[in-house]
Parts: C-alpha cells; structure tokens; sequence
C-alpha cells in the first residue's frame, strides 16, 4: 500500500474488523427455557484466569436470561450450520422457543446445555460484566474446553477436516482458507 492511499471509511466502523467466528451462547432464562443467541463479537481475553468475551446488547433476550443466571456454554458450529446460525440470530427469544431448532445435551460442568454436533465448546460462568454503549461485554470464566474427536489440536482446529462460520454481515458468512500462510522467520 503506498502511502496516502487511504481514504475515510463511510460504512460502520466494525465492518472492517469481519468476517469473525460465530458462537452460539446457550443460556438459561427465567421460568426454566433455554435460549440461544448467535455471537460474533467475541474474543480470548486472558489464559489466566481463561477468559472469553462475548458482547451481548442490552436489549436482547440473551442479556436478561445472563442476568438471571450466570452460566452458559459458547459453541462454535461448523459451516454447515449457517443456515441455522442466522435463523438463530434473525428472531428473538422472547417470542420464539429458540431451543427447538436444536439438538441439545447436557454438559458436563455447568448446568446449562450445549448445541449437539458442536465443533467445540466452551462450558462458562460470568466472571466479570463491562457496559459499553448499548452492550454489556460479558467475561466468562472458561470451566471446561471441548472439542469434537479428531478436528482439533493444540493449534486449534484443522481446517483441511472442518471449517466454522465467519460472519461477515447480515446472511454473508466466509469459510477458513485451508492453507496457511507463513510468516518469514527474522
């Protein structure tokens, strides 16, 4: 890029940090449902404690079920799952009963369900709630890493086996290019 060659962004500012891998929170609401709630807007925040964020707006179903219970699994679907992922995100729990969409199954550590066929999940509880503008950024306490047998290792998943959802906007998600691409060593 030479220099001078940028010009002012018009589009919403965020539009540049996309595509981002999608999750599904699972959270417990009041009087006993389950919701789920697509998010891209998250990110590791620490290894120790082993921290997640995930930005909730504040008028989404999501935000009051965290509120009334502080638990919740963040599963990451495979791409296959787009469909589902927007339909997911297109309708709010409050009116529809998000859960049946879905195959869920216990976890292991925390009382709330996780998505059935998930590529990985992260079983969690609220450790920490930021408000920002009109989101609260929710830091969950990472309790337990699961992945699907053999789509994983300790770099993380391979990508010539599986691919996850990149939300770029609105119905747009991108896969993962399979081949990497390495930086030259110094």
């Amino acid at each position: 890029m030479e220099s001078g060659s940028l010009v002012k962004y018009e589009g919403k500012f965020y539009r540049l940090l996309h595509p981002r891998p999608t999750l599904v929170i699972v959270s417990k609401c009041p009087g006993g449902r389950v919701n789920l709630m697509p998010a891209s807007w998250n990110t590791p925040v620490s290894e120790d404690p082993p921290t997640v964020a995930v930005a909730v707006d504040k008028s989404a179903y999501t935000h009051e079920c965290l509120q009334y219970h502080k638990r919740a699994t963040l599963n990451v679907l495979p791409i296959e799952a787009a469909d589902l992922i927007y339909r997911l995100g297109s309708v709010s729990g409050r009116e529809v009963d998000k859960s049946a969409a879905v195959k869920l199954e216990p976890s292991q550590y925390v009382d709330v369900p996780r998505v059935a066929g998930a590529l990985a999940v992260y079983e969690a509880e609220v450790y920490k709630e930021v408000e920002v503008g009109e989101v609260v950024l929710y830091i969950f306490r990472v309790v337990a890493t699961w992945a699907a047998a053999g789509v994983a290792d300790q770099w993380g998943f391979d990508f010539k086996k599986v691919n996850i959802p990149l939300h770029g906007a609105g119905r747009a998600f991108y896969r993962v290019d399979p081949r990497p691409v390495f930086a030259k060593k110094s």
